[in-house]
């Protein structure tokens, strides 16, 4: 899917800082003082103080993230446009993760950078953080406010492209176990619908179990198990989720069954049994939420900041990973629950960003 380059509220309400007077715009707090005498540019007034709102930080998935975006900082740091840099973690509350965006606006940081625990909760403290002159820019999981920026991916995307793969593989027929995430989560749903419109093009395809887990092995690898138990002839396995497709694989190399195709994601756990597996047959497309969303949130902060038109939406594209280059991904000396990935070149993220 193509970036739509639909010019958003944040990257006019940018544009127009660099036109007035700094202190419609400029804001201090604390050690970040901007100098009095400024330019028209927010960015040559001062280094931004920016804020990371996001709703938990356990998931090792959010523990790349933030060393992505820590390393990120550290240039930004040294090329002067970033002071300061805090992460704010709601530990899944939502209440909480809006009042520490309100804390943010409170506290004059120049940039919110977020990952929504809900896509509609946040949207009034988000509008108020952009009325009071802050650039906020959401990644990964995104609110519906069309106020900020946007950077993710297309999970409906992410469901047809590993569908098709699947219903290729297996020539049009056979019977599949669906793994989806917890159902009404909406990157879930938006996954299975990508891969549902899919599969009604194939009528010899048939859904024999369609699962709903948590994201996490344990409670995945008993599911399947259940659905597997009741229908042991299946001819492949569509799922959404690392984790799930680890739990999957799992059950059927200890049990001595057939492998058959499975969809999955750049979970560590998986892309290794994975690899491991090959030789005995087994194959695999998996597509990843790369971390390095967050990176590019930034980038697109602190672009806006400096006057560049940056797209309200920014859709990023889905790695592919397949049988041929799995071994870029895997990396057999890091932890399971890690999600390895290639970094995005600078001039892909600029081109992105509208740069």
């Amino acid at each position: 899917m193509n970036v739509r380059s639909v010019r958003g509220a944040v990257a006019v309400a940018a544009s127009l800082c660099a036109l007035v007077a700094v202190t419609a715009c400029d804001v201090q707090s604390g050690s970040d003082t901007a100098d009095s005498g400024a330019s028209a540019s927010p960015a040559a007034a001062k280094s931004l103080k920016v804020g990371w709102s996001t709703i938990y930080l356990t998931p090792s998935w959010m523990q790349q993230t933030l060393k992505m975006l820590e390393s990120d900082v550290s240039k930004l740091k040294s090329a002067g446009k970033v002071s300061s840099f805090k992460t704010f973690n709601a530990n899944g509350d939502t209440s909480q993760q809006i009042s520490q965006i309100r804390a943010m606006i409170q506290q004059k940081y120049d940039v919110i950078l977020v990952d929504a625990g809900s896509s509609t909760a946040l949207n009034p403290a988000l509008e108020q953080a952009e009325a009071a002159g802050i650039t906020v820019v959401a990644f990964d999981s995104l609110p519906t406010t069309t106020k900020v920026i946007r950077v993710g991916t297309d999970q409906k995307k992410w469901g047809s492209m590993t569908a098709t793969w699947l219903a290729k593989k297996l020539n049009g027929k056979g019977s599949i176990i669906a793994m989806n995430g917890p159902a009404g989560v909406a990157v879930s749903e938006d996954r299975w619908a990508g891969a549902a419109a899919v599969f009604k093009k194939y009528p010899g395809i048939k859904i024999v179990s369609n699962v709903h887990s948590e994201y996490n092995l344990a409670p995945a690898a008993q599911a399947f198990a259940s659905a597997y138990s009741a229908h042991p002839d299946i001819d492949g396995v569509f799922s959404q989720g690392g984790a799930l497709s680890a739990a999957a694989l799992q059950t059927l190399v200890k049990q001595d069954k057939k492998l058959v195709p499975i969809t999955g994601e750049n979970y560590n756990g998986f892309l290794k049994q994975w690899q491991a597996e090959k030789k005995n047959g087994f194959s695999s497309f998996s597509t990843a939420q790369p971390n390095y969303l967050s990176v590019i949130a930034l980038e697109a902060a602190v672009a806006a900041r400096e006057g560049v038109s940056v797209p309200q939406d920014v859709t990023v594209p889905l790695p592919e990973i397949t049988d041929d280059n799995l071994s870029a991904y895997v990396k057999t000396d890091q932890p399971d629950d890690s999600y390895p990935i290639t970094d995005l070149p600078q001039a892909e993220i600029d081109k992105l960003i509208g740069k």
